[in-house]
Parts: C-alpha cells; structure tokens; sequence
C-alpha cells in the first residue's frame, strides 16, 4: 500500500457575528481574471447557490481537450501532465489553457467549444507542463483582435489571440507573438517556462517565468517584463538584482541566477501598482555563493506599474535555502479598522505564516518580529540569524515535531517513524539543511501553496489550503554525487542535494493525520476560525484504509457571497462545497480524477450560476492524468 509517495486586540468574536447573508444584487456576475478580480481573492458575489440549495447541484456540461501526457518511464516520460487552469469569463465565453497551451473558448451556458488555438508547443520538452491561465485585455472598441486573449506557454512565449475568432491578432509582435525568452542566457528548453497568466495592467502584459532553480548557479534569469499588449514590444525589465549590481552579465543578457516570478502576479490599477511574488535565487538549498543576489528572494515586490521601478518589497525569508518561495498570489484586500480603511496586501506563505502589508508602503499592518532561528549550516554556507515571524495573524503549522509525534498505520511503522524522526537534525522550523538530513516541516510544498487565498472582503476573512507533511533534505558533498544532472544538482555549488517526503516503509507520512486542511482566518481579530481535513484516502489506497481524512492537496478555494466554499485541490477524485461559516463540508460529487486546480464561479444575465473545475490529476502521479473542465450547476426548472 502507497498513501503517498511523492493585526490587533480587537473584538475576537466581531467575525462570528458577520455571516449573515449579504444580500448582494449578483446577477450578471463575472470572473474576468484568474484570480476573480486583478488583484486576486478568488471571490464572487454569485448568491444563487447557498448552503440551502447546494445539495441539488449536479453536472451542466464537461468539456475535454484531449490534451493529455501519460507517465511513462520506460520512455523516458518522468512527469504526467497537470491540468491547473482556472478559466476566465467574459460577457458569456469561457477561455481556458490545457497543459500544453491549447486555448479554448466555450459558450459559458453550455460548454459548447466556440474556437480552439493550439500554438503546438513540443509535449515532451517541459519537465513539468501546467498552465494555470489565459489573460484579457479590451480595448474597449468593437474589431478584429480590439478584444484580445493573452497566453504564455511552456517554451517561453507571449501569444495575442483575437477573443472572437482564436486567430492571432498579425500586429502583435510577429504573427501574434513574442519571444519572450529574448535577452536570457543560453538554456535548455525545459529551464524556462511561463506557467501562470500574464497581469494586465492599463496596456501591458506583465510577465513573470517559471525557472528550474535548482539545477545549477546559473539558471536564466528571473526578469519580469512588461509588454505593450498592442504591439508586444518590451515597455520594461525589472531583473531582481541588488542595488549597485550590474543587472546584465558581460554578454549583454540579462543577470542569471536571479529569483523568478513563477507564480501569479496581481495589480492595483487605482494605484498602478504590479505585485510580483519572487522565488528564492537558485540554487535552493545552498545560498553560500549568492554574493548578494538573494536580495529580493521569497519577497512580495511592488513594482511601478508605468516603469518597472522597483517601490518597496517585502521580505518572508532572509537567505532562502528552504525553498520556501512564495507561491501565492498576493491578494488585494480593503481592511475596515475603526473608522478607517487600509489598502491590505495579503501574502501567504510555504510556512503558513500570513503577512498583512500596506500595499502602498509594503510596511506591516500587523507586527512582523524578528525571532531568532536555528543556525550551524554547512561549510560554506551562511545563515540569517533570525526570521520574520507575524505576530497577529495565526502561524497555521506548529513546529518542531519530535519522535513523540511519529505516527503510523500500524505498532511496526510508527516505530520505524520514531527511529527516522530521532535520527534527523531538527530544531524546528528554518533548521539549515544538512548532511545528516534535516526533518523539514512545512515541506517546500508547504503550508500554503499556489492555490491559495480565497478571501471575502465583506466579512475580512481568509480562506486557504494548509499542507502538513514533512520532508527530508538532505545535502550531499559534491565528490559523492551522482555524474548526472537532476533537480537536485545544485551544479556550481560544494553539494547536490536529496528531497523526499518523510514516510513509513508503508509509504504513509510520519505525522497523524489530516495531511492537509482547509483552514479560516479572521483577517481582523487575527484568529483560526475553523479548521477542517479536506478528502480522504478513498481513491489513494486500497480498502479498508479510505478511512484517513486530510490527504495531500494541490489546489485552492473560491468562496462567494452566499457563503459557499468550492474546492478540489486534494488528491481525491472529488469536488466539495464547504460552509464558510463553520467548515462544515455540505456537499460532495466525484470526479473522473482528482481536481488539483482552483475553481471559479459566474452567474449569467438570467440569474443561473455555474461553478467550473478542472480535474486533470497533478504530475505528481497520485492520480491518473485527464482534460475534465467540469462545470455544475443547479437544474433547470
């Protein structure tokens, strides 16, 4: 059996007392950008659906794209392809990506396929293909391409489709697209890949990339580009090098080794603001020859919307060597304080800790305090001495975990758990990577993640996917490594390096239950609302153990008006719906595979609301790969 393998004193019970409903006008209600709004938060006003009705909901349409990568080692194919989009809708067409960049447009009633683009991207250059997006942007007038559809895609391009027709509008950049790998060092083509939909911000196309960062010291840059989405020529680069460093090598391209932006952006348009949420600089878990560069690693960055001009940033992790990137959208939120309003900044984090920025400043609305962490590293390595830890907002992982902690299915494993755990370097969160293996909890899988946060802005409350299994890392001296280049290579540095989930010879983690959870936070009082294990272990191990509550999750929530939580995200094949109120689960429908993506939701002219996922399993191989974009809806009368 294999389980897995792979700010301040305010009134603490104000937010208990907010969940009455709105009563929202939400007929026609949209979702015009990934994350619902452009600064995220993956909510709607759609109030048809409510706990009171949200049992009836059943299958509308499905649509497939027949855009599927198998898992076949034998054939040199290590990873399955992902289904991760989250469509957008526009007046009444949905427009989603598949894995390998085929963008669809579908009549949003009925799921009906109005036109398909396919830019033929190679499916077998990319070592871990997903797209989580298309973006829009309208001109406003009426024409060919004045509504266009923007994609990045696996092999480093921009695309600009005409919305009406999915041809590819001939005035941006050549034929329809950009080379948006222009200006990198030489690499592979598996190195580079835009992986989540471009920002749209007045004119521009703002877009970050996904890099490999821990193949080698010199991986192709992190730079975010902005793009005029008219032409596609380059309006501005912001590479994330330090003051008073050179921002091009000597080769004239850009800086390589720099922290990327892999995971979605998000803009204040009143403020012309763009919010880059930057990985750590590579390699991951050695920073001893960085000289610097991890400057604005695992940061929220404030870019000028018109320059690029870097505005302030915001750092969650000094000298990264965790892999603790922040992989989620940082979330515009309006925080009503007493008699005021502050323009928030959520940012979530790998290690469930929550930081609340003042977007127009990037100062803490919250206390962020400095603590002291673990330090000790390897030879030639150096460490922050301390850390910044929020001290209103609730961390959502506890650490350290000791022997005492060991769990298992059975005597025999949670002993053998015991003997693994005693045997690790652990002094709790931040412990430096190690040559013995260092017990890391949170994982680089988190805590929170990509899919995360949904946030309800009339009731200030956040909702978000917490991972809670370990992991071992462990460093290698440079002479004992493999000849080989993997991910764990570290190229250029004194170790390669070993990841692997913390488990029992069952495969199981050696922690109890539940692995992942969905978890509320009151953005005001600074409490855990609830907290509740998201699927089981039905469609992870053989019977009887469906039992196990709170499964790995890959994924993220969308919450609306009604009071409704919507999520997949765990590694079962199953669709949720929630009651923000109280965490309770109030509905479930199996899916073909489990559903690790974000869904959204839109109410059409006549009132009738639709919930959309996508349910295509994840390359981590738990599940078969799939091309479902699945949508309910409640009967017809």
């Amino acid at each position: 059996m294999n389980l897995l393998n792979r700010p301040l004193a305010l009134a603490a019970g104000a937010a208990l007392s907010v969940w009455a409903s709105p009563g929202l006008a939400a007929a026609p209600t949209g979702w015009p950008t990934y994350g619902g709004e452009p600064g995220g938060g993956h909510y709607s006003a759609a109030d048809e659906i409510g706990p009171d009705n949200v049992g009836q909901l059943e299958i509308a349409w499905t649509h497939n794209s027949g855009d599927i990568r198998e898992r076949d080692l034998e054939a040199g194919v290590f990873s399955q392809s992902s289904f991760q989009a989250t469509p957008i809708l526009v007046d009444e067409t949905l427009y989603y990506c598949s894995p390998f960049n085929i963008v669809f447009a579908l009549d949003a009633r009925t799921g009906a396929e109005l036109w398909r683009f396919d830019p033929k991207v190679d499916k077998f250059a990319d070592a871990l293909p997903n797209c989580r997006g298309v973006s829009s942007w309208r001109s406003g007038k009426a024409g060919f391409c004045e509504h266009r559809i923007i994609e990045g895609t696996l092999d480093g391009r921009l695309i600009a489709l005409d919305a009406a027709t999915g041809k590819p509008c001939p005035d941006f950049g050549t034929d329809g697209e950009v080379d948006a790998s222009h200006g990198l060092s030489e690499h592979d083509p598996w190195e580079y890949s835009i992986t989540s939909p471009p920002a749209i911000l007045g004119d521009l196309a703002i877009t970050g990339a996904m890099v490999l960062d821990n193949v080698s010291l010199d991986v192709p840059s992190g730079v975010v580009r902005a793009y005029d989405v008219r032409t596609g020529a380059l309006r501005w680069a912001w590479n994330p090098v330090p003051p008073g460093m050179a921002g091009l090598d000597e080769d004239g391209s850009y800086r390589r080794g720099t922290a990327n932006v892999w995971s979605i952006l998000s803009v204040d348009t009143q403020r012309n603001l763009v919010f880059a949420p930057t990985g750590n600089t590579s390699p991951d878990y050695f920073g001893g020859l960085r000289d610097g560069l991890d400057e604005y690693s695992s940061s929220v960055v404030a870019l000028d919307g018109t320059t690029g001009e870097r505005l302030w940033h915001f750092q969650t992790v000094h000298h990264d060597i965790w892999d603790y990137d922040v992989p989620s959208q940082p979330t515009v939120v309006d925080l009503r304080l007493g008699d005021g309003t502050i323009p928030a900044l959520a940012q979530m984090t790998k290690m469930g800790l929550t930081f609340m920025l003042n977007r127009e400043t990037g100062q803490p609305v919250w206390p962020v305090e400095e603590r002291p962490v673990p330090q000790q590293p390897v030879a030639g390595e150096y460490l922050s001495p301390t850390q910044p830890f929020p001290t209103h907002l609730p961390a959502l992982i506890s650490t350290p975990i000791g022997p005492e902690d060991a769990w298992g299915l059975t005597f025999w494993d949670r002993g053998i758990c015991r003997d693994r755990i005693a045997e690790l370097r652990n002094e709790g969160i931040y412990t430096p990577p190690s040559l013995q293996g260092t017990l890391f909890y949170p994982s680089n899988a988190g805590g929170n993640n990509w899919g995360s946060p949904a946030i309800d802005p009339e009731r200030h409350v956040l909702f978000a996917v917490t991972n809670r299994a370990p992991s071992i890392v462990r460093l290698t001296p440079r002479k004992e490594c493999d000849a080989g280049g993997s991910g764990g290579a570290q190229r250029g540095t004194p170790y390669c390096v070993r990841t692997r989930n913390l488990a029992s010879p069952l495969g199981v983690p050696c922690t109890a239950p539940p692995w992942s959870t969905l978890d509320a936070i009151d953005l005001v009082a600074g409490k855990v609302l609830w907290s509740t294990p998201i699927g089981t272990t039905r469609h992870m191990a053989p019977f009887p153990f469906w039992w196990i509550k709170g499964v790995p999750a890959v994924g993220g929530p969308t919450v609306t008006a009604s009071g409704l939580i919507f999520i997949g995200a765990a590694m079962e094949h199953a669709f949720r719906a929630f009651d923000a109120k109280t965490g309770a689960e109030i509905w479930r429908h199996e899916l073909p595979t489990a559903a690790n993506a974000t869904p959204m939701t839109y109410q059409l002219a006549d009132g009738r609301q639709f919930v959309v996922i996508a349910a295509g399993g994840h390359w981590a191989g738990f599940n078969p790969a799939a091309d479902h974009l699945v949508a309910f809806a409640l009967p017809e009368s």
